[in-house]
Formats: C-alpha cells, structure tokens, sequence
C-alpha cells in the first residue's frame, strides 16, 4: 500500500505566509512573516513535500507573490507544489523551471480543459489538478465563483490526460478545523483512476487516522493548515501516525 504524504500548506497573501477561513481574503491569520523560514521549519520537522498556494494570484489570474515563493524554493530541498494563478503554459514552464516539482491548475481546469491536457501532457508527472467544491460543485477565481460542475464531472475529464493527482477541498471547511470531509473524498477517489489528495478542514490526528482507516486506502495523502500552526497537530506524532501505516 503507498504511504499516505502529509502536506504541511503555506499559503501566500501579500507575502506573508496566511491562512483563510472558507477561502475570505477579509479573514486572513497572518502565521508567518517570513514564509521561507516557515518552509524550513517544516522541512526540519521531517515533511517531505510542500504545499504552497499563491492566494493573490488565484484572484489576479497571474503569478503575485512569485518572489516569495522563489525564496521558499532556495531554501528547502524537498519538493514544492504550487498552485494559484496559473493559467498558461508559459506559467506552468517558468514554475517548473524555477523548481516547482508539481504544479496545479484549478481554475483552468474547469475553464480551460484542453490547456490542462496539453500541460499534463507535455510535463507527465508535474501537473495536479485542485477541485474545491461549495456544496459539491467546483468553484473558481480565487473561490469567487461557483462552477455548475461537480468534482467527479471535472476529474474524469483529466483520468487518461497525464494528471498526477486531484486535490480535492471542501471550501465550507477549509480553516474552520471541522474535520476533513472524508465521506467526499473517498467517493471521489473511488469515482476517478486518479491520486486523491484531501484538503479542507484538518484538525487533529483523529482526521489522519481516518485517513488510515480502510475505507480511505484510495486516498493517497492531506493538506494540513491552521491545525499545524496554531499546535492542535503535533507535526511528529501526526508524521510517526502516518509512517507506521
């Protein structure tokens, strides 16, 4: 069975590293002056990849805080995903040239399908896709908007094109600490032959353990946010919890 990745996420706001409640820039915790040295630190915690999310971007439609997210890749050695902002093939290649491992595109996905598949295609491997779904329908811009599309709808369009992963986040729960929705993510896992990443609402080792159970085998890892910062998860136990699956 494939080891379950724990993604710490930083996200970026006007280059500090923030963390939103139900995606509302007018609810932003500022956790991080300084977003590299809280990449570091995760690094030195023992994770092994990085989340990173460029919130300024996702709403401007283009790269913001490029150079924060510059200075994190010059600073640790374990693998980065970036989303936020990414709407364009050159975009994709400059981030991947930077040192991005995995790029992942949200917005485009659902506007843009064809742009997807042909980034996928042209970098197999280095393309996630982020569905984050309002009541079980895929929003965009930032969350601004809500797409008329469900998760399952918009994954099976990318199941034979390339895509490494689906990372799927519930926005109701997203910084609230309400636990993960892990009915939601299951059936989406089972729904597509794709990874599943699950994000949105972690709170405790009582949502990783979930994520070992059984029924969640087809869940391949989670992003955790306030949780980590705010020390209701206990970076060690909940990276012992998951290597000693």
């Amino acid at each position: 069975m494939a080891p379950v990745i724990l993604f710490p996420a930083i996200d970026l706001k006007d280059g500090l590293a923030v963390r939103l409640e139900q995606g509302d820039m007018a609810r932003a915790t500022v956790f991080n002056r300084d977003p590299a040295a809280q990449a570091a630190e995760f690094e030195t915690l023992g994770f092994r990849y990085l989340h990173l999310v460029d919130l300024d971007g996702a709403f401007a439609g283009k790269p913001v805080n490029a150079a924060a997210v510059e200075r994190i890749l010059e600073t640790v050695s374990i693998p980065v995903q970036l989303g936020g902002g990414i709407r364009d093939l050159a975009t994709v290649e400059a981030w991947l040239e930077k040192g991005v491992t995995r790029v992942i595109l949200g917005t485009a996905a659902v506007r843009d399908p064809d742009f997807v598949k042909a980034a996928a295609k042209a970098h197999p491997g280095r393309v996630a896709v982020g569905l984050d779904a309002r009541d079980g329908f895929v929003a965009v811009e930032g969350w601004a908007e809500t797409s008329k599309l469900s998760a399952v709808e918009i994954a099976r369009r990318f199941e034979d094109a390339g895509v490494s992963a689906i990372i799927y986040t519930d926005i109701a729960r997203d910084g609230l600490l309400k636990g993960l929705n892990i009915d939601a993510t299951v059936a989406l896992a089972e729904a597509v032959a794709l990874p599943v990443i699950a994000s949105g609402g972690l709170a405790s080792l009582k949502d990783i353990e979930a994520l070992l159970e059984p029924a969640a085998a087809k869940v391949s890892g989670a992003i955790t946010g306030r949780a980590l910062y705010d020390g209701r998860l206990d970076a060690r136990e909940a990276l012992a919890l998951v290597a000693g699956r």
